[in-house]
C-alpha cells in the first residue's frame, strides 16, 4: 500500500524514508528545474550525496519515449539492478514518466515520489498511475504501478508561481466536487491571491485522502476509481489539441476547462443542480480563463476524445455528476450534445 508522508522536516523525512527501503543503489531522477531549485533542499540528505542523479528535460512536450529510452539507458549505465531505488523529484511529468520507468526497468524497481508541485502532490504522484505521452495523445502508454512512498512537503508551495498553484487547485476542486459541499465550499472562498500555506497544506492533506479513499476501493480503476476522471475526458483532448497545435497547456488549467464541459453534461444528462454549475463555473472562469476555440474547433476534439483510454465500443465514457457527492460513472453522450457542451464552455469563458 503507498504511503503518504506530511512532512514538516523534508531534510529527515527524506533520509529515513530512503533508508526504510532496502536497496543497492540510489538514483535520483529530476528535470531540468528541479535539478537546480529543488534538489539542493535535500543537500543534507546523506545517501542522496551518494546517489546518481538523471536529469530529464523539463515540460509535459518531454514525456516522451525517446525521454523514457534515455533514463533506462542512464540506469544501465549507472550500473542499476532489481534491487535499486529511484526517487522521483519533481512534477506530475518527473513522477509519471519516472514511476513508468521503475515500473518497466528490470521488470520493476521500488521507487519514492517528491512532488514539487501542488498538481504533482494531489494527483501525479499518488494513486499509481505511471505513464508517457505517444502519437500526440496524453499518457496513451504506461502502468498501474504505485510508488512505496509520497513525501509531502509545503516547502516546495511556496515556490510556486499563482499559474503552478492554480494547475494543482483544479485537481483539489475536483476532488471536492466528487465528495462534498463543505470541501467545495472550502476551496471556492481560499485566499489564492495571498495563500495561507498551513492552511493550504491542511487542505492538500484532506484532498490527497478523499483520492486515496477512492484509489484503496479501486486500484486498478474497474468501478468507482472512474470518480477520479470527472473533468478529464474534455481536460485530455484540450490539452492534446494544445500539444498538436505547439503551445502546450498545463494539465490542471485544462481540467479545470474540462470540468465546465463536463459539469455541462452533468446538468442535461444527470440532472446536477445549475445554481451549483453557474457557480463552479464563475470561480473557473475568474481563476483559470480560457483555452482558445472555436467551432471549428469540434471535430478534432471529439475525435481526440473518442480515442480516450476510458472508453468502450467507440463510444465517448464520461464521469458525471447528479449531485455534489453523488458520482455517476460510464456515462455516454452523442457528438450533437457534446457539441452543445463545447458551446456552452465558449459562452461562460467568453470566447
Amino acid at each position: 500500500m503507498q504511503k503518504v508522508i506530511k512532512s514538516s522536516q523534508l531534510a529527515a523525512d527524506t533520509e529515513k524514508t530512503i533508508r526504510n527501503i532496502r536497496h543497492d543503489k540510489l538514483f535520483i531522477l529530476t528535470d531540468a528545474n528541479t535539478h537546480h531549485h529543488c534538489l539542493p533542499l535535500l543537500d543534507k540528505v546523506p545517501q542522496i550525496g551518494e546517489g546518481k542523479e538523471i536529469v530529464i528535460p523539463a515540460d509535459d512536450t518531454n514525456k516522451t519515449i525517446g525521454t523514457l529510452t534515455s533514463v533506462w539507458e542512464q540506469l544501465t549505465t549507472g550500473g542499476a539492478t532489481r534491487h535499486s531505488l529511484l526517487l522521483n523529484l519533481g512534477g506530475g511529468m518527473v513522477t509519471d514518466l519516472g514511476g513508468f520507468a521503475a515500473a518497466t526497468f528490470k521488470r520493476g524497481i521500488r521507487y519514492i515520489n517528491i512532488p514539487t508541485t501542488l498538481l504533482g502532490a494531489v494527483d501525479a504522484s499518488v494513486g499509481g498511475k505511471t505513464g508517457v505521452n505517444f502519437g500526440g495523445y496524453k499518457n496513451e502508454i504506461g502502468s498501474f504501478y504505485p510508488s512505496d512512498f509520497v513525501i509531502i512537503s509545503s516547502v516546495f508551495f511556496r515556490t510556486l508561481t499563482p499559474a503552478g498553484l492554480l494547475s494543482g487547485y483544479a485537481e483539489m476542486i475536483k476532488h471536492a466536487l466528487i465528495h462534498s459541499v463543505a470541501d467545495l465550499e472550502k476551496l471556492l472562498t481560499f485566499p489564492l491571491a495571498a495563500p495561507d500555506y498551513e492552511q493550504l497544506n491542511e487542505l492538500v492533506f484532506r484532498s490527497v485522502g478523499i483520492k486515496r479513499q477512492i484509489v484503496e476501493k479501486d486500484p486498478f480503476e474497474q468501478d468507482i476509481r472512474k470518480a477520479l476522471n470527472l473533468g478529464h475526458t474534455t481536460a485530455h483532448a484540450f490539452e492534446s489539441h494544445a500539444l498538436r497545435s505547439g503551445k502546450p497547456v498545463p494539465h490542471g488549467y485544462a481540467v479545470a476547462w474540462g470540468l465546465i464541459v463536463e459539469l455541462y453534461l452533468s446538468h442535461r444528462i444527470c440532472r446536477f443542480p445549475k445554481e451549483k454549475l453557474l457557480k463552479t463555473v464563475r470561480f473557473i472562469r475568474e481563476q483559470y480563463g480560457a483555452y482558445p476555440i472555436s467551432c471549428d474547433d469540434y471535430e478534432q476534439l471529439y475525435e481526440i476524445a473518442l480515442h480516450d483510454k476510458k472508453n468502450r465500443d467507440g463510444v465517448i465514457n464520461f464521469t458525471l455528476l447528479s449531485e455534489i457527492g453523488n458520482v455517476q460513472i460510464d456515462q455516454t453522450t452523442d457528438k450533437k450534445l457534446f457539441f452543445e457542451a463545447l458551446d456552452f464552455y465558449r459562452d461562460s469563458v467568453g470566447l
